[in-house]
């Protein structure tokens, strides 16, 4: 049994572990139910996720990863074993190499956290990569040459934008607004207008279902039931994709704004390649209808979509891993 080596993208929301030589073997929400007296792990993974919002005082449901790096080291842990024990990623005699991907603008601390982590599930050893660049690579980009590249990766913590050139990157910004806000803000909005409280889930549910960015682009509706705050009884109302546009409208800009000030710190030759080639969108925030139509329209510059948004990590990995040699410089 030879070792293998593994491309882990530790996602907020999401885990996914690809294999070199099998592709992608494991796509499961990064939550771990554990029991709140003994700090047993009971699920993890999708098992676990069912539980959130439903779990009675004894058992808690954990999302150690918040915005990108590492929340509850312990539960981090313990996660990252029964996902590697469960693709078989560690024999009796073989310790696997990792690569696993990080946010761009993470403190040394936070990194070594994560490597860390990564070494106690017993791999021989573990590479560190940031996260635009490896999107990148994942969506197809060729970013080894020197003519600049753009990419912004909506994650579930994170949204990293980058600039990259030469394989490397040249400016980058990393804000801690992603899909988790988004669901926050989707919460909020529910709660002000229609005094009825919501979990993440249903927050969640509204922005895959009918959310919009860009206004007017969508007009669907969706039943939405949650508890009454005046009453305190279950109740039912009807939201509508312009509502969510609205309660979304505050973060996404902010996220515009983050990619103004990268393409502000840009030098004038990368930005003209910019212009010719476009920019990238990746992670499951590029699934928002609309995003891309409204960074184009706001950037001024051409925006797609990248083939599957949700797997260009892990598939970036998989192209670094093929390519190990390099990463061992």
């Amino acid at each position: 049994m030879f070792a293998k080596d593994i491309g882990i993208d530790l996602g907020t929301a999401n885990v996914l572990i690809y294999v070199k030589g099998q592709g992608i073997v494991l796509n499961e929400p990064s939550v771990v139910a554990i029991d709140a007296e003994t700090k047993k792990p009971l699920a993890v993974g999708s098992e676990a996720r069912e539980m959130l919002g439903r779990t009675p005082g004894s058992v808690l449901a954990i999302r150690p990863m918040k915005d990108g790096v590492i929340a509850d080291f312990e539960v981090t842990e313990v996660m990252l074993n029964h996902f590697i024990r469960k693709i078989n990623g560690k024999s009796f005699l073989s310790r696997p190499r990792i690569l696993i991907c990080c946010p761009s603008n993470i403190t040394q601390v936070e990194k070594n956290a994560i490597k860390e982590a990564a070494e106690r599930t017993g791999a021989k050893k573990v590479f560190i990569e940031e996260e635009p660049k490896v999107a990148a690579i994942g969506a197809g980009m060729d970013i080894s040459k020197p003519s600049g590249n753009m990419v912004i990766d909506i994650g579930g913590g994170t949204t990293d934008i980058a600039i990259l050139s030469l394989g490397g990157i040249v400016t980058s910004s990393s804000i801690k607004i992603a899909g988790n806000v988004f669901d926050a803000d989707i919460m909020k909005y529910i709660k002000d207008k229609y005094k009825l409280l919501i979990g993440d889930r249903t927050a969640e549910e509204i922005k895959l279902t009918i959310g919009t960015v860009y206004a007017g682009n969508k007009k669907e509706k969706m039943e939405v039931r949650g508890r009454d705050l005046v009453t305190g009884l279950p109740h039912s109302i009807t939201v509508c994709s312009e509502e969510v546009e609205e309660a979304l409208r505050e973060s996404v800009y902010i996220i515009i704004h983050t990619a103004k000030n990268v393409l502000e710190k840009t030098p004038p030759e990368l930005a003209a390649d910019i212009i010719d080639k476009g920019i990238v969108v990746t992670g499951g925030g590029a699934l928002i209808d609309g995003f891309d139509q409204l960074l184009a329209h706001e950037l001024k510059v051409p925006v797609f979509v990248a083939e599957s948004p949700l797997t260009c990590v892990a598939e970036g990995t998989g192209v670094l891993l093929d390519n190990i040699s390099l990463l061992e410089k």
